[in-house]
């Protein structure tokens, strides 16, 4: 029985067709692309990551077969590609453009209510940022990518524990950005 590559938590069953490997990227753009942006602090780099990305998983396709969760798979490939964006980005001592984020969002409120909410999801997205990288990683994965606990450790070779504690350590600082808000 061939199993579909395209399902989170399943093994592939053999190596994919680039179609299958676009569909793949297609079908988790937009939660990539977001994650990259927390990552990297920017629009740019988190778009010149996922396209790194899928040229990652691309010459990687082969590993396919060994995988069970391919979306972990390829978040795991993401991350890692935005960490070493936003390092090269440091090191160029780059700013982050601050409109690269709310560029994303749709205007349809009105333009204080629209401000308000790009403002604070700025300070949202910075106390992302702010995260200990370890934390900033289980956050994403599964709030952007929608892994479970155990899908979580199972990727990135922690113990649930330390999935759980990650997760707690980073809701808890991300609480208390919020809380200072209001």
């Amino acid at each position: 029985m061939k199993v579909n590559p395209l399902e989170p938590g399943s093994a592939a069953g053999g190596p994919v067709e680039l179609a299958s490997l676009s569909a793949l990227f297609a079908r988790f753009q937009s939660e990539l692309l977001g994650a990259l942006v927390c990552l990297t602090g920017n629009l740019e780099d988190a778009r010149d990551a996922l396209q790194e990305t899928f040229l990652k998983c691309w010459r990687h396709q082969d590993r396919l077969v060994e995988i069970e969760n391919v979306k972990a798979w390829v978040f795991r490939i993401a991350l890692n590609t935005g960490r070493d964006a936003r390092s090269a980005a440091w090191r160029r001592r780059r700013q982050p453009l601050n409109g690269d984020a709310t560029m994303l969002l749709a205007n349809h409120a009105p333009p204080e209510a629209a401000m308000e909410s790009a403002e604070r999801l700025a300070e949202l997205r910075s106390a992302i940022g702010r995260l200990r990288p370890e934390e900033q990683e289980v956050f994403l994965l599964r709030q952007n990518a929608g892994l479970s606990y155990d899908e979580i450790a199972l990727a990135i070779g922690i113990p649930l524990g330390t999935v759980k504690t990650r997760m707690r350590m980073a809701l808890a600082n991300l609480r208390a950005v919020v809380r200072n808000d209001k």
